[in-house]
Protein backbone atom coordinates (compact mmCIF):
# COMPACT_ATOMS: atom_id res chain seq x y z
CA UNK A 1 0.00 0.00 0.00
CA UNK A 2 1.19 3.63 -0.84
CA UNK A 3 0.37 6.74 0.54
CA UNK A 4 -3.86 7.70 0.85
CA UNK A 5 -4.68 9.12 -2.20
CA UNK A 6 -7.81 11.88 -2.58
CA UNK A 7 -8.91 10.48 -6.26
CA UNK A 8 -12.50 9.74 -6.84
CA UNK A 9 -13.35 6.15 -6.70
CA UNK A 10 -14.22 5.09 -10.44
CA UNK A 11 -14.48 1.64 -11.39
CA UNK A 12 -13.83 -0.10 -14.24
CA UNK A 13 -17.68 -1.22 -15.52
CA UNK A 14 -20.98 -0.65 -14.26
CA UNK A 15 -21.29 -4.46 -13.61
CA UNK A 16 -18.44 -4.50 -10.67
CA UNK A 17 -19.79 -1.05 -9.21
CA UNK A 18 -23.04 -2.81 -8.60
CA UNK A 19 -21.46 -5.86 -7.27
CA UNK A 20 -19.52 -3.76 -4.97
CA UNK A 21 -22.63 -1.49 -4.06
CA UNK A 22 -24.57 -4.76 -3.31
CA UNK A 23 -22.05 -6.19 -0.96
CA UNK A 24 -21.68 -3.03 1.18
CA UNK A 25 -25.27 -2.69 1.26
CA UNK A 26 -25.45 -6.46 2.63
CA UNK A 27 -22.78 -5.81 5.05
CA UNK A 28 -23.26 -1.72 6.46
CA UNK A 29 -26.06 -2.69 9.41
CA UNK A 30 -23.91 -6.24 10.71
CA UNK A 31 -20.87 -4.61 10.82
CA UNK A 32 -22.23 -0.99 11.48
CA UNK A 33 -20.85 1.00 8.76
CA UNK A 34 -21.41 4.28 7.60
CA UNK A 35 -21.50 3.87 3.37
CA UNK A 36 -21.85 7.99 2.97
CA UNK A 37 -18.02 7.82 4.35
CA UNK A 38 -16.39 6.44 1.61
CA UNK A 39 -13.26 6.96 0.78
CA UNK A 40 -10.16 6.33 -0.88
CA UNK A 41 -7.07 5.13 1.04
CA UNK A 42 -4.38 3.69 -0.83
CA UNK A 43 -3.58 1.63 -3.90
CA UNK A 44 -0.94 -0.11 -4.68
CA UNK A 45 1.98 -1.50 -7.14
CA UNK A 46 -0.90 -4.55 -8.09
CA UNK A 47 -4.55 -4.76 -8.82
CA UNK A 48 -5.75 -4.01 -5.96
CA UNK A 49 -7.16 -0.69 -4.31
CA UNK A 50 -7.83 0.04 -0.64
CA UNK A 51 -11.20 2.28 0.79
CA UNK A 52 -11.61 3.64 4.24
CA UNK A 53 -15.37 4.09 5.56
CA UNK A 54 -16.38 4.91 9.18
CA UNK A 55 -17.88 2.07 11.50
CA UNK A 56 -19.15 2.67 14.93
CA UNK A 57 -16.01 2.49 17.49
CA UNK A 58 -13.44 3.61 14.45
CA UNK A 59 -12.56 3.01 10.69
CA UNK A 60 -12.37 0.32 8.36
CA UNK A 61 -11.11 -0.55 5.38
CA UNK A 62 -12.27 -2.09 2.05
CA UNK A 63 -10.10 -4.38 -0.35
CA UNK A 64 -11.07 -3.86 -4.10
CA UNK A 65 -9.23 -6.96 -5.52
CA UNK A 66 -10.71 -7.96 -8.77
CA UNK A 67 -10.64 -11.64 -8.75
CA UNK A 68 -9.61 -12.01 -12.23
CA UNK A 69 -6.52 -10.54 -11.78
CA UNK A 70 -5.92 -11.07 -7.51
CA UNK A 71 -5.56 -13.83 -5.68
CA UNK A 72 -6.90 -13.32 -2.29
CA UNK A 73 -6.67 -16.64 -0.24
CA UNK A 74 -3.16 -15.93 0.33
CA UNK A 75 -3.58 -12.58 1.82
CA UNK A 76 -6.27 -14.19 3.98
CA UNK A 77 -3.65 -17.14 5.16
CA UNK A 78 -0.63 -15.14 5.69
CA UNK A 79 -3.02 -12.62 7.88
CA UNK A 80 -3.63 -15.82 10.05
CA UNK A 81 -0.54 -16.98 10.42
CA UNK A 82 1.23 -13.07 11.85
CA UNK A 83 -1.45 -12.71 13.95
CA UNK A 84 -0.85 -16.34 15.11
CA UNK A 85 2.89 -15.31 15.69
CA UNK A 86 1.58 -11.89 17.24
CA UNK A 87 2.19 -9.55 14.81
CA UNK A 88 0.09 -6.61 14.44
CA UNK A 89 -1.94 -7.13 11.32
CA UNK A 90 -4.99 -6.40 9.86
CA UNK A 91 -8.34 -8.65 10.87
CA UNK A 92 -10.13 -10.23 7.92
CA UNK A 93 -13.81 -9.13 9.27
CA UNK A 94 -15.79 -10.43 5.60
CA UNK A 95 -14.46 -11.55 2.53
CA UNK A 96 -16.95 -11.78 -0.81
CA UNK A 97 -14.68 -14.13 -2.28
CA UNK A 98 -16.24 -14.47 -5.31
CA UNK A 99 -16.73 -10.43 -6.05
CA UNK A 100 -13.17 -9.61 -4.76
CA UNK A 101 -14.00 -7.82 -1.57
CA UNK A 102 -12.80 -7.58 1.71
CA UNK A 103 -13.10 -5.28 4.89
CA UNK A 104 -10.38 -5.32 7.30
CA UNK A 105 -9.52 -3.78 10.51
CA UNK A 106 -8.01 -0.43 10.57
CA UNK A 107 -3.87 -0.45 11.51
CA UNK A 108 -4.16 3.26 10.82
CA UNK A 109 -3.46 5.57 7.96
CA UNK A 110 -0.01 6.85 8.96
CA UNK A 111 3.48 4.31 7.45
CA UNK A 112 7.02 3.69 9.43
CA UNK A 113 8.19 6.00 5.88
CA UNK A 114 6.16 8.71 6.82
CA UNK A 115 7.67 9.31 10.04
CA UNK A 116 11.00 8.25 9.44
CA UNK A 117 13.39 11.54 9.39
CA UNK A 118 15.44 10.88 6.60
CA UNK A 119 18.13 13.32 7.81
CA UNK A 120 19.15 12.10 11.10
CA UNK A 121 19.46 7.66 10.61
CA UNK A 122 20.08 7.53 14.55
CA UNK A 123 17.07 8.78 15.43
CA UNK A 124 15.21 6.18 13.97
CA UNK A 125 17.10 3.34 15.75
CA UNK A 126 13.90 3.11 17.63
CA UNK A 127 11.73 2.76 14.74
CA UNK A 128 13.85 0.09 13.33
CA UNK A 129 14.10 -1.98 15.85
CA UNK A 130 10.15 -2.48 16.65
CA UNK A 131 10.37 -3.34 12.99
CA UNK A 132 13.02 -6.12 13.95
CA UNK A 133 10.98 -7.35 17.01
CA UNK A 134 7.86 -8.26 14.72
CA UNK A 135 10.23 -9.37 11.97
CA UNK A 136 12.05 -11.66 14.43
CA UNK A 137 8.57 -12.72 15.74
CA UNK A 138 7.98 -13.89 12.34
CA UNK A 139 10.59 -15.59 11.69
CA UNK A 140 10.11 -17.58 14.86
CA UNK A 141 7.25 -19.15 13.68
CA UNK A 142 7.97 -20.44 10.64
CA UNK A 143 7.35 -24.09 9.44
CA UNK A 144 7.98 -26.21 6.41
CA UNK A 145 5.63 -27.24 3.92
CA UNK A 146 2.73 -24.27 5.00
CA UNK A 147 3.88 -21.50 2.61
CA UNK A 148 5.13 -21.21 -1.23
CA UNK A 149 8.64 -22.82 -1.35
CA UNK A 150 11.36 -19.66 -1.88
CA UNK A 151 13.32 -22.03 -4.15
CA UNK A 152 15.47 -21.90 -7.85
CA UNK A 153 13.03 -21.96 -10.11
CA UNK A 154 11.53 -18.72 -8.15
CA UNK A 155 14.09 -16.98 -7.55
CA UNK A 156 15.27 -17.10 -11.34
CA UNK A 157 12.02 -16.41 -12.20
CA UNK A 158 12.36 -12.66 -10.63
CA UNK A 159 16.12 -12.45 -11.70
CA UNK A 160 14.60 -12.84 -15.64
CA UNK A 161 12.62 -9.40 -15.02
CA UNK A 162 15.81 -7.69 -15.17
CA UNK A 163 17.00 -8.57 -18.47
CA UNK A 164 13.35 -8.74 -20.10
CA UNK A 165 11.83 -5.46 -18.53
CA UNK A 166 14.83 -3.47 -17.11
CA UNK A 167 17.68 -4.34 -19.46
CA UNK A 168 15.41 -5.20 -23.08
CA UNK A 169 12.46 -3.22 -23.12
CA UNK A 170 13.74 -0.31 -20.74
CA UNK A 171 17.25 0.10 -21.57
CA UNK A 172 16.79 -1.24 -25.32
CA UNK A 173 19.45 -3.47 -24.60
CA UNK A 174 19.54 -7.04 -27.04
CA UNK A 175 19.68 -9.88 -24.33
CA UNK A 176 21.69 -12.71 -26.38
CA UNK A 177 25.35 -13.74 -27.13
CA UNK A 178 27.92 -12.57 -24.46
CA UNK A 179 25.84 -10.52 -22.54
CA UNK A 180 23.43 -13.64 -21.83
CA UNK A 181 26.02 -15.96 -21.12
CA UNK A 182 27.49 -13.19 -18.10
CA UNK A 183 23.70 -13.16 -17.39
CA UNK A 184 23.11 -16.66 -16.51
CA UNK A 185 26.40 -17.24 -14.83
CA UNK A 186 25.64 -14.61 -12.22
CA UNK A 187 22.12 -15.46 -11.50
CA UNK A 188 23.35 -19.20 -11.21
CA UNK A 189 25.68 -17.99 -8.81
CA UNK A 190 23.40 -15.48 -7.07
CA UNK A 191 20.97 -17.73 -6.67
CA UNK A 192 23.45 -20.71 -5.02
CA UNK A 193 24.61 -18.51 -2.66
CA UNK A 194 21.27 -17.30 -1.30
CA UNK A 195 19.81 -20.68 -1.29
CA UNK A 196 22.68 -21.64 0.98
CA UNK A 197 21.05 -19.75 4.15
CA UNK A 198 18.06 -21.89 5.90
CA UNK A 199 14.68 -21.03 5.01
CA UNK A 200 12.30 -18.99 7.62
CA UNK A 201 9.16 -17.43 6.61
CA UNK A 202 9.85 -14.69 4.15
CA UNK A 203 7.32 -11.51 4.28
CA UNK A 204 9.15 -10.34 0.68
CA UNK A 205 8.13 -7.07 0.93
CA UNK A 206 9.41 -5.47 4.60
CA UNK A 207 10.01 -2.49 4.34
CA UNK A 208 8.75 1.03 5.46
CA UNK A 209 5.98 1.48 3.13
CA UNK A 210 4.62 -1.45 4.71
CA UNK A 211 4.72 -1.02 8.33
CA UNK A 212 2.13 1.17 9.71
CA UNK A 213 2.49 3.03 13.02
CA UNK A 214 -0.58 2.53 15.62
CA UNK A 215 -3.02 4.58 15.38
CA UNK A 216 -4.57 3.49 18.89
CA UNK A 217 -1.72 4.69 21.63
CA UNK A 218 -2.29 1.84 23.74
CA UNK A 219 -0.63 -0.88 20.51
CA UNK A 220 2.91 -0.47 20.71
CA UNK A 221 3.75 -3.05 17.94
CA UNK A 222 4.11 -1.80 14.26
CA UNK A 223 1.66 -3.07 12.02
CA UNK A 224 2.17 -5.23 8.76
CA UNK A 225 0.93 -4.60 5.41
CA UNK A 226 1.43 -6.04 1.84
CA UNK A 227 2.44 -9.47 3.01
CA UNK A 228 0.05 -11.56 0.55
CA UNK A 229 3.38 -12.51 -1.27
CA UNK A 230 5.06 -14.16 1.90
CA UNK A 231 7.13 -17.44 0.97
CA UNK A 232 9.54 -20.11 2.95
CA UNK A 233 13.22 -18.34 1.91
CA UNK A 234 16.62 -17.41 3.22
CA UNK A 235 16.72 -15.84 6.86
CA UNK A 236 18.44 -13.24 4.93
CA UNK A 237 15.58 -11.80 2.66
CA UNK A 238 13.20 -9.81 5.00
CA UNK A 239 16.49 -7.53 6.74
CA UNK A 240 18.06 -6.91 3.29
CA UNK A 241 14.49 -5.50 1.97
CA UNK A 242 14.07 -3.92 5.42
CA UNK A 243 17.72 -2.02 5.30
CA UNK A 244 17.72 -2.09 1.33
CA UNK A 245 14.57 -0.51 0.81
CA UNK A 246 12.72 0.40 -2.34
CA UNK A 247 12.60 4.01 -1.39
CA UNK A 248 15.07 4.93 1.01
CA UNK A 249 19.01 4.61 1.31
CA UNK A 250 20.91 4.76 4.18
CA UNK A 251 24.53 5.28 4.50
CA UNK A 252 26.07 2.00 5.75
CA UNK A 253 27.07 2.62 8.91
CA UNK A 254 23.07 2.61 10.02
CA UNK A 255 22.57 -0.68 7.83
CA UNK A 256 25.29 -2.68 9.94
CA UNK A 257 23.93 -1.31 13.17
CA UNK A 258 20.25 -2.31 12.63
CA UNK A 259 21.87 -5.10 10.71
CA UNK A 260 23.80 -6.26 13.66
CA UNK A 261 21.11 -5.42 16.26
CA UNK A 262 18.91 -7.54 13.94
CA UNK A 263 21.47 -10.78 14.09
CA UNK A 264 22.13 -10.44 17.82
CA UNK A 265 18.13 -10.74 18.28
CA UNK A 266 17.76 -13.67 16.19
CA UNK A 267 20.56 -15.53 17.93
CA UNK A 268 18.86 -15.38 21.20
CA UNK A 269 15.88 -15.98 19.72
CA UNK A 270 17.05 -19.47 18.46
CA UNK A 271 17.22 -18.09 14.36
CA UNK A 272 19.52 -19.48 11.95
CA UNK A 273 21.60 -17.01 11.34
CA UNK A 274 24.96 -18.03 11.60
CA UNK A 275 27.80 -17.42 14.78
CA UNK A 276 29.75 -15.09 12.61
CA UNK A 277 28.00 -11.60 11.27
CA UNK A 278 30.55 -11.17 8.50
CA UNK A 279 29.21 -13.96 7.24
CA UNK A 280 25.63 -13.33 7.83
CA UNK A 281 25.99 -9.40 6.11
CA UNK A 282 27.72 -10.95 2.74
CA UNK A 283 24.81 -13.53 3.07
CA UNK A 284 22.42 -10.54 2.86
CA UNK A 285 24.49 -8.64 0.66
CA UNK A 286 23.73 -11.03 -2.00
CA UNK A 287 20.23 -11.45 -1.03
CA UNK A 288 19.67 -7.86 -1.44
CA UNK A 289 21.10 -8.04 -5.14
CA UNK A 290 18.89 -10.62 -5.90
CA UNK A 291 16.00 -7.99 -4.95
CA UNK A 292 17.63 -5.37 -6.88
CA UNK A 293 17.73 -6.77 -9.61
CA UNK A 294 14.52 -8.08 -9.50
CA UNK A 295 12.65 -4.60 -8.60
CA UNK A 296 14.47 -3.06 -11.20
CA UNK A 297 12.86 -5.04 -13.88
CA UNK A 298 9.34 -4.59 -11.89
CA UNK A 299 9.72 -1.19 -12.13
CA UNK A 300 10.15 -1.23 -15.34
CA UNK A 301 7.36 -3.22 -16.49
CA UNK A 302 4.84 -1.03 -14.41
CA UNK A 303 5.93 1.78 -16.24
CA UNK A 304 6.07 0.58 -19.55
CA UNK A 305 3.07 -1.99 -19.20
CA UNK A 306 0.48 -1.09 -16.29
CA UNK A 307 1.01 3.29 -16.68
CA UNK A 308 2.88 3.93 -13.68
CA UNK A 309 6.11 5.92 -13.99
CA UNK A 310 6.65 7.09 -10.81
CA UNK A 311 8.12 3.69 -9.72
CA UNK A 312 10.64 3.75 -12.15
CA UNK A 313 12.24 7.08 -11.24
CA UNK A 314 14.00 4.86 -8.14
CA UNK A 315 15.44 3.03 -10.77
CA UNK A 316 19.15 5.03 -10.04
CA UNK A 317 18.30 3.73 -6.20
CA UNK A 318 18.54 0.05 -7.40
CA UNK A 319 21.52 0.07 -9.78
CA UNK A 320 23.31 1.73 -7.20
CA UNK A 321 22.48 -1.05 -4.57
CA UNK A 322 23.32 -3.01 -7.43
CA UNK A 323 26.83 -1.91 -8.19
CA UNK A 324 27.59 -1.40 -4.94
CA UNK A 325 27.55 -4.98 -4.33
CA UNK A 326 28.73 -6.10 -7.13
CA UNK A 327 31.80 -4.00 -6.69
CA UNK A 328 32.81 -4.99 -3.68
CA UNK A 329 33.20 -9.02 -4.44
CA UNK A 330 35.33 -10.41 -7.21
CA UNK A 331 33.14 -13.05 -8.21
CA UNK A 332 30.15 -10.35 -9.49
CA UNK A 333 32.78 -8.28 -11.27
CA UNK A 334 30.93 -9.78 -14.71
CA UNK A 335 27.89 -8.34 -13.76
CA UNK A 336 29.63 -4.75 -12.48
CA UNK A 337 30.83 -4.30 -16.11
CA UNK A 338 27.44 -5.66 -18.01
CA UNK A 339 25.95 -2.81 -15.94
CA UNK A 340 28.18 -0.21 -16.10
CA UNK A 341 28.15 -0.82 -20.14
CA UNK A 342 24.08 -0.43 -19.68
CA UNK A 343 24.35 2.83 -18.05
CA UNK A 344 26.89 4.55 -19.28
CA UNK A 345 28.67 4.59 -16.27
CA UNK A 346 32.46 3.56 -17.38
CA UNK A 347 33.71 2.10 -20.77
CA UNK A 348 34.18 -1.72 -21.08
CA UNK A 349 35.96 -3.29 -23.15
CA UNK A 350 35.15 -7.23 -23.79
CA UNK A 351 31.13 -7.03 -24.34
CA UNK A 352 29.30 -5.72 -27.82
CA UNK A 353 25.79 -4.73 -26.44
CA UNK A 354 22.91 -4.32 -29.58
CA UNK A 355 20.18 -2.11 -29.36
CA UNK A 356 17.05 -2.34 -30.20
Amino acid sequence: MSAPTSSPITWASPERATAFQHWLDGLSATQQLQPQTLRPASADASFRRYFRIDAAGGSRIIMDAPPDKENCRPFVQVAQLMAQAGLHVPEVLDWDETGGFMLLSDLGGQTMMQVIDQDRAAANLPLYLRAVDALVAWQQASRPDVLPPYDTALLRRELELFPEWYLARHRGVVVEGKLRETLDRMFELIIERNLAWPAVYVHRDFMPRNLMIPGDSAETRLGVLDFQDAVHGPITYDIASLMRDAFLSWEEDFVLDVTIRYWQQARKAGLPVGEDFGEFYKGVEWMGLQRHLKVAGIFARLTLRDGKPQYLADAPRFIAYIRATCARYIELKPLLRLVDEVEGITEVSGYAYGRV
